[in-house]
């Protein structure tokens, strides 16, 4: 008898350790391909597949390039992946057309309450993406550069920033003091609209009116600024053809520049690795200095986002939730990617393991949308008729009048397309 019910025990053991197995791993065997930015941490797969069972295939392509191969695909009615790269800067664009599955049923509340700039991503109340970097702009120096010059003080304002960096150049630390990219690319016109933020303004009023073309505007006076940087030979003149990327990582990783005006916190953990950078343990971030002295910044943040054609939609949202995880978000930390929940970001900072810390948590709750009304359709056109237009006034071909009247115009073509 105690044979036969040890037998009966051991087989009840064994039926239920499968369905066991598969409640814990329901989506096992599964398959999904997923589209991002390189670099991405090297193990994200394997880590995913061990914790869920569902194997992922993980693409990279180069930031500029991505927008692209999505566009390509969506308008030919294909998955580019089952989860993808969603930018701030395509919600308008990609919301308008109607390319990708509303996450309000699939992410709970207290998700989105964690994550504050999940609301650039929603539209109409549709959440379309799930932010994964919090990426916003904070003024990026390299200390050592300030106390070899003998400033004790980091700049609040944009007039103490010039006068710092005038003594930098002076001492003879840095040639050209500040890393500001001037070329026809998508960082320029982000380095401007912060600069527009930090002369206390507005690029366009709540009817899309441009609020950046009369002399007396924080936009003219943003651009004029830039300029008179460049006149001082305050930025290298090579930066007419320099990607905020090439000056990031050619000229401030290389000790070349002391300040890089529009920094990106996620560089942070970058700069200070002796194995990628030649000044690690000298960087840090700062408030962003304004016109006032009261700091302000504008969030640029990136999310993941399932296109309504993905034939694996489950799957899909378990990568997406897993990989916007608490636990994840501070491991990825690592990798260069800063928060986007606030409660990993003050436990982050809080268990000292925070580059600057204070600095990034502080100058997170300044991070504004750069659209108040949502980000337009027309951003892409808009954003190319800005960068394309500072960079001929950096090389001589464009007064700030003509330029900010250019500005207006791509606007105006932008919208009426």
């Amino acid at each position: 008898m105690r044979k036969i019910l040890l037998s009966l025990l051991a087989s009840a053991v064994l039926a239920v350790a499968p369905a066991a197995a598969q409640d814990a791993k329901p989506l096992a065997g599964k398959s999904i391909t997923v589209l991002m930015p390189s670099p991405q941490g090297p193990d994200i797969a394997a880590e995913f597949e061990a914790e869920t069972g569902i194997h992922v295939d993980l693409q990279t392509l180069s930031w500029d390039d991505i927008r692209p191969k999505l566009v390509t695909a969506l308008v030919a009615g294909t998955a580019p992946a089952d989860v993808t790269e969603f930018d701030w800067s395509w919600t308008g664009q990609f919301a308008a057309a109607g390319w990708y599955m509303p996450l309000n049923d699939v992410i709970d509340a207290d998700t989105v309450s964690d994550i504050g700039v999940a609301k650039i991503f929603t539209v109409d109340g549709k959440l379309l993406g799930v932010p994964y970097s919090n990426d916003f702009r904070v003024m990026l120096v390299n200390k050592k550069h300030f106390d070899d010059a003998g400033i004790k003080e980091m700049p609040k304002t944009l007039d103490q920033l010039v006068a710092a960096a005038k003594q930098i150049k002076e001492k003879g630390i840095s040639k050209y003091p500040i890393g500001l990219p001037v070329s026809a690319t998508e960082g320029s016109s982000t380095s401007w609209y912060l600069l527009t933020k930090a002369f206390g303004g507005e690029l366009f009023d709540k009817d899309f009116n441009p609020l950046f073309t009369k002399p007396d505007s924080a936009g003219y006076k943003a651009l004029a600024f830039e300029l008179m940087l460049l006149k001082e030979g305050l930025v290298d003149p090579a930066s007419t053809g320099l990607k905020d990327s090439q000056i990031n990582e050619g000229m401030f990783s290389q000790g070349l520049t002391s300040i890089m005006i529009s920094g990106e916190p996620g560089r942070l953990g970058q700069m200070n690795d002796p194995k990628q950078s030649k000044v690690a343990g000298q960087v840090e971030a700062i408030l962003v200095p304004t016109a006032s002295g009261e700091t302000r910044s504008f969030g640029l943040p990136e999310a993941l986002a399932i296109p309504n054609v993905s034939p694996n939609k489950e799957a899909a949202v378990a990568f997406v939730k897993w990989f916007t995880s608490r636990a994840f978000q501070k491991k990825n930390v690592a990798n260069g990617f800063l928060p986007t929940r606030t409660s990993a970001l003050a436990e982050l900072n809080a268990e000292g393991k925070l580059n600057s810390g204070d600095a990034l948590v502080a100058q997170s709750k300044t991070a504004e949308a750069l659209f108040p009304q949502g980000t337009p359709p027309w951003y892409p056109q808009f954003s190319s008729g800005v960068n394309t237009a500072i960079n001929s006034a950096a090389k001589g071909q464009m007064t700030v009048d003509q330029a900010v009247e250019s500005i207006a115009e791509s606007a105006k073509q932008a919208m009426a397309q």
